[in-house]
């Protein structure tokens, strides 16, 4: 694992900036999909849901390639571009298929006050949305100045996932 020394907790906009481009991403998947499925008149219906192959375009397939990335690289695309990675609160290691499980569902929760538990990333200081306290995980990348340290409960000879940073 990279050196607690070497680490910072990826801050609100940065973190902004790789959802945006996850969201960027999913888009080019999932629209044309939809489009060929359903046609243009997708766009001006209000439905949620459309039926099967909607519920799986929309919903289940974006779980799937998020939680893939997670569970793989440790970060979504839009992650990777940023340097940034979620790990383990505890630990600094890979997080369990658990708390990617957990993290994923919360979005919905750090989501439904007006996006409150996102934006309290950009006032806690570890950086910490609402889906990370959730889930007990924290978004790292190598140093670059300017935010707390990165302090984890055990140190790097304690953990079994200590070589998740190690690149």
């Amino acid at each position: 694992m990279a050196n607690e020394s070497e680490l910072e907790y990826a801050g609100f906009w940065r973190r902004c900036g790789a959802t945006g481009i996850d969201t960027f991403l999913l888009c080019i998947v999932t629209f044309p999909l939809l489009g060929m499925l359903y046609g243009p008149n997708y766009w001006m219906d209000q439905r949620l849901v459309h039926g099967p192959a909607d519920f799986l375009i929309s919903w289940v397939l974006p779980a799937a390639i998020v939680l893939v990335f997670w569970a793989s690289k440790g970060a979504t695309p839009g992650k990777m571009a940023i340097g940034a990675r979620v790990v383990d609160e505890r630990t600094g290691g890979k997080p369990s298929t658990g708390q990617l499980i957990g993290r994923y569902f919360a979005y919905f929760i750090s989501a439904l006050p007006l996006c409150l538990g996102f934006l309290w990333a950009g006032f806690d200081p570890r950086k910490q949305a609402w889906h990370d306290k959730l889930s007990g995980t924290v978004v790292v990348r190598r140093k670059a100045g300017g935010t707390e340290p990165v302090r984890f409960a055990q140190s790097d000879s304690d953990s079994s996932h200590g070589t998740f940073l190690r690149q």
